[in-house]
């Protein structure tokens, strides 16, 4: 299978494992690896003060994780890229799998038991509404 695989991160140690998961089969698979993070607001806040200012986004602190987490898989014949989409997890893991025809998305498995399996959880919704093959990851144990 050639094609994308897409993943989705938010600096948690359960989305690395997914992460990993998603490289291994990517470089089994010979397919291309998509790093997604998700945001939902981009008002920037500005830190310091006068001429000592930083301003902070959370679209570039979204595409910051994207690439830390994609340059932590970085090795051998992987081919991978990273994107920083707005939305929440579940509909930017869907619009970056239907944009670029995803052939699979990789989630963890974190929140789909007990009350989070009844209220929802990123996977939950992504299964139901993924464009391609969900694969869930475990990933609530190290």
């Amino acid at each position: 299978m050639t094609g994308i695989i897409v993943v989705g991160v938010d600096g948690s140690a359960t989305a690395q494992r997914a992460a990993e998961t998603a490289r291994d089969l990517a470089v089994a698979l010979g397919a291309t690896l998509h790093v997604v993070t998700a945001f939902n607001d981009d008002r920037p806040e500005v830190i310091g003060t006068g001429s000592d200012q930083l301003v902070i986004t959370a679209a570039r602190q979204a595409e910051t994780l994207a690439k830390s987490v994609a340059d932590s898989l970085r090795g051998g014949s992987l081919r991978l890229d990273h994107f920083a989409l707005r939305g929440t997890p579940a509909s930017a893991l869907i619009e970056q799998a239907e944009t670029h025809g995803a052939r699979m998305i990789v989630v963890g498995n974190k929140r789909m038991q007990g009350i989070g399996r009844v209220l929802g959880s990123v996977a939950n919704n992504v299964a139901h509404h993924a464009p391609c093959d969900v694969y869930v990851a475990k990933t609530d144990e190290g």
